[in-house]
């Protein structure tokens, strides 16, 4: 059943003042003293005088939709295994497809803020390339190998995964491989043991951590020395492109690449933990400077 507009208002105030039992805080000064407006949903500080909402300074400051669709938005977003499109969103919540990709977007920026700035103990590291798909010729003597440079679209970007063993991941996206070595070295700490596949840009590893290395072409596993849950991680993120966005543009991919990451770490909790974790990292998010609206930016 969906809540009325005045029950997500509350839930809303909930969430995001839970340290304060639901009362409102200035998100200016910090103050707890606030003025209740009898007929509108607003606030004012008695300290600094600052009118505010419940989404003021949040990431869903200057909404249009109401606050029982964005409960709903992000319900149906967690509820996706593979993540969900911003065409299904928009059919979901009855609004334009701009609407709900820019709605994804923030919640996907606000799950994203949550990542480890660093990973420690056993990490897996892997990489794989999405994006750049270039469709193959009609006839068969008009085909060209794919696997050649000259033959891509120079669209393709590659994912880098440092994913700890019963832990935390974190993705990054790069060019190539070779070129995330300077961001393993600075986000993968000292006496960390790392597992890697067999291919040669990995080998600068062995300097600086205690690295085991296993042989795709062999075995999938050799005792201690594997990558499947980097695998695993492709896993969802592929299925993702291909069979829920179809496509996802280089300009966006780190954005994708950070909620597969989220919901493989946290794909074990409840469904109804899971909603209570976006939410409340939604709104415990500042405005977003990529996805605010047009008319809000500035230059800089």
């Amino acid at each position: 059943m969906r809540l009325s507009e005045k029950e997500a208002y509350e839930t809303f105030k909930q969430i995001r003042w839970s340290a304060n039992d639901g009362e409102p805080i200035c998100p200016r000064c910090g103050c707890v003293a606030v003025y209740h407006y009898r007929t509108r949903r607003v606030f004012k500080c008695e300290a600094c005088e600052a009118q505010f909402s419940v989404t003021t300074a949040t990431i869903f400051a200057s909404r249009k939709l109401p606050m029982r669709d964005l409960l709903a938005a992000i319900a149906i977003f967690v509820n996706g295994a593979k993540g969900i499109s911003a065409l299904q969103l928009s059919r979901d919540l009855d609004c334009q497809y701009k609407t709900a990709f820019v709605l994804a977007h923030k919640l996907r920026e606000a799950m994203g803020a949550g990542m480890p700035r660093t990973v420690g103990g056993h990490v897996e590291i892997d990489g794989a390339y999405f994006g750049g798909y270039v469709k193959p010729e009609n006839r068969k003597e008009d085909r060209k190998d794919r696997r050649l440079s000259e033959n891509q679209s120079g669209k393709r970007r590659i994912v880098v995964i440092m994913r700890e063993r019963k832990g935390r991941s974190l993705p990054f996206v790069f060019d190539s491989e070779a070129a995330s070595l300077p961001t393993i070295q600075a986000r993968v700490k000292l006496g960390t043991t790392v597992y890697a596949d067999e291919a040669s840009c990995w080998d600068d590893l062995h300097a600086r951590f205690m690295a085991h290395r296993i042989n795709h072409s062999v075995a999938f596993k050799d005792e201690e020395a594997c990558t499947n849950q980097a695998e695993s991680y492709f896993s969802r993120l592929r299925r993702a492109e291909i069979g829920t966005h179809h496509h996802i543009s280089g300009r966006y991919l780190h954005s994708y690449a950070r909620e597969m990451a989220w919901r493989e770490d946290n794909r074990r909790q409840p469904s109804g933990t899971q909603y209570a974790m976006v939410a409340s990292a939604a709104l415990g998010h500042p405005v977003s400077r990529e996805w605010k609206g047009y008319w809000q930016r500035t230059a800089n």
